[in-house]
């Protein structure tokens, strides 16, 4: 997924890098937040100097990098300054030395101050040897940052720079940017609230080789999930295809047809209900209590019409189908229509050509089928599946809201900011 360039406009964020070999992979971190419309500065330890020069950084941000012999009081290029600039702080590579040090307040490098003094949200991306990161006192220093305010990015296992294999590899630079993303873009109304998106079109088997399906790409469903993990919710991506890199916690539930997809989504929609707690709120009676949030269903999949009355198994020979082949086709089931709806919002797509009679049909599905909202796209041929950008229209029983062509992860945005109506 193209990442958009007004993602992150306006977001300050600090990049901090500590002497792993690591650090090379902070080039492409600091390469997609710039990307995304941040504006970045680089703190670096005089150990990741070592891998990646200064000079790096600060071509690819624009800012002079800070580190221990360069801070200036005269301007705003110091451990104070910095801090009270950022949105938030991100020290990826951390090492095993750095951890214990930010573990227990100390602070004698540049990166370090800066670390102490910064008041807000960090995120930490650890980057060790697998004994050392395994090592009880680092597992302890770790327990100990995670309650003070930091957000611990999960290392991976793969061939280490020391050759071994184990736990220890820093996290991809695309987890630790949408990570990062996530935490400067939350947002109350959806942070912790249970969804449900369905994504792509639906594979009906003929035989063991062949089936029907359509041209639906899955984009706009995982652009959508997307949004809605950036916005903080708990989201559950049920689709026949990911063309996209999504980020690794986001919950994904990979299926091929019809019946396969409507087990899932009843299944997600019953432990939806059930809810999960969302943050505490003092009641009256000084009783902590938790508020469930009604969730959300967005039904962006394409679900085959029909599907083959009999799926064969093995192979069909063309030698003994004959010339021509006539083949039964059945009527499939609705989901959106037999799914139950109550304690839900739900909101369906619709994708038509006949641009006339297209604002009539969404209104048609969205009281036949009891929904909340519509989402009607409007396709000019076969050409429109699979692209990067979309327009929608937003139709509920009060009237419409056009979103106007953009990016994907652009237009699902609004179509967010247009369902939090949905509550009120």
């Amino acid at each position: 997924m193209e990442i958009s360039p007004t993602l992150l406009k306006d977001k300050n964020i600090i990049l901090a890098l500590t002497g792993s070999i690591a650090v090379y992979k902070s080039t492409e971190l600091a390469r997609l937040f710039v990307k995304a419309g941040a504006n970045v500065k680089v703190v670096m330890s005089e150990a990741a100097k070592k891998f990646v020069t200064p000079l790096t950084f600060e071509t690819i941000t624009s800012n002079k990098v800070l580190d221990d012999f360069n801070e200036d009081w005269t301007t705003n290029h110091n451990h104070i300054k910095i801090g009270e600039w950022a949105d938030i702080l991100v020290i990826a590579p951390a090492t095993a030395n750095t951890i214990a040090k930010l573990a227990n307040g100390i602070a004698d490098t540049m990166l370090l101050q800066v670390a102490l003094a910064y008041p807000d949200t960090k995120i930490l991306a650890p980057s060790a040897n697998t004994n050392m990161l395994h090592n009880p006192i680092t597992q302890a220093n770790l327990k100990m940052l995670g309650i003070a305010n930091y957000t611990l990015i999960d290392t991976q296992t793969k061939e280490l720079a020391c050759k071994t294999t184990g736990d220890g590899a820093m996290a991809e630079p695309i987890d630790i940017f949408y990570a990062t993303a996530r935490e400067l873009l939350k947002e109350e109304f959806w942070n912790d609230r249970m969804v449900i998106v369905t994504g792509g079109g639906t594979l009906e088997k003929i035989d063991d080789v062949r089936y029907i399906s359509n041209f639906s790409s899955g984009k706009m469903a995982s652009a959508l999930a997307l949004s809605l993990y950036l916005r903080g919710a708990d989201v559950n991506l049920i689709a026949t295809k990911f063309p996209d890199v999504l980020p690794k916690e986001m919950h994904k539930i990979d299926v091929e047809d019809s019946a396969e997809m409507m087990e899932y989504l009843v299944d997600s929609i019953r432990i939806a209900k059930k809810g999960k707690l969302s943050k505490p709120t003092l009641m009256r009676d000084e009783h902590i209590h938790h508020i469930q949030k009604t969730p959300y269903l967005f039904m962006a999949a394409a679900v085959s019409d029909y599907m083959p009355e009999f799926t064969q198994t093995g192979k069909l020979k063309k030698e003994s189908l004959g010339e021509k082949w006539e083949l039964s086709m059945k009527k499939n089931s609705d989901i959106l229509s037999s799914i139950d709806k109550e304690g839900l919002k739900v909101v369906g797509f619709k994708a038509e050509m006949d641009a006339q009679s297209a604002k009539i049909n969404a209104s048609n599905m969205l009281e036949n089928k009891n929904l909340d909202a519509v989402c009607l796209n409007v396709l000019k041929n076969s050409t429109s599946f699979g692209t990067d950008t979309n327009e929608i229209e937003f139709l509920t029983k009060d009237g419409s809201t056009t979103i106007p062509e953009a990016q994907k992860i652009d237009v699902s945005f609004e179509i967010l900011n247009n369902a939090k109506k949905l509550e009120k």
